[in-house]
């Protein structure tokens, strides 16, 4: 395994095991402090690769989803779902998830709060919606 691969491997063991702890692992840039998911290798704004990895609860609020009723070849035992984009408190970017059990758009009121619940290989971050 080459530097960049291990290197990478690495990254998303730590962004997975952080997930499963409930949390998002995200980078801050060395040079010019601009904060990121972890998963990102080079700065957004001034292309360093330094960071320093911080790590935020796993809370936010929903800005948008996608409700699929009717699960796609390879989910076909996830049920009803949704796609959600949400904004994570305290943190300047947004992240996505899954989040099972949704069948309409009242189930999930765009501004709902969800929670980070763990990592599954096949679907990502899994959400659990907060009431």
């Amino acid at each position: 395994m080459s530097k960049q691969e291990h290197d990478i491997f690495n990254t998303r063991e730590r962004f997975i095991a952080s997930a499963n702890k409930g949390k998002i692992l995200a980078n801050r840039c060395l040079k010019c402090e601009h904060v990121m998911l972890e998963t990102v290798y080079y700065c957004e704004k001034c292309h360093n690769d330094k960071f320093d990895v911080i790590e935020f609860e796993g809370i936010g609020k929903v800005v948008t989803y996608t409700i699929q009723t009717v699960a796609p070849q390879g989910f076909e035992n996830s049920g009803s779902y949704a796609w959600v984009v949400f904004s994570i408190d305290n943190a300047p970017f947004r992240t996505s998830g899954f989040l099972n059990g949704i069948i309409s758009p009242k189930d999930l009121p765009i501004g709902a709060k969800v929670k980070v619940s763990g990592f599954d290989p096949k679907r990502g971050l899994l959400l659990e919606k907060l009431l």
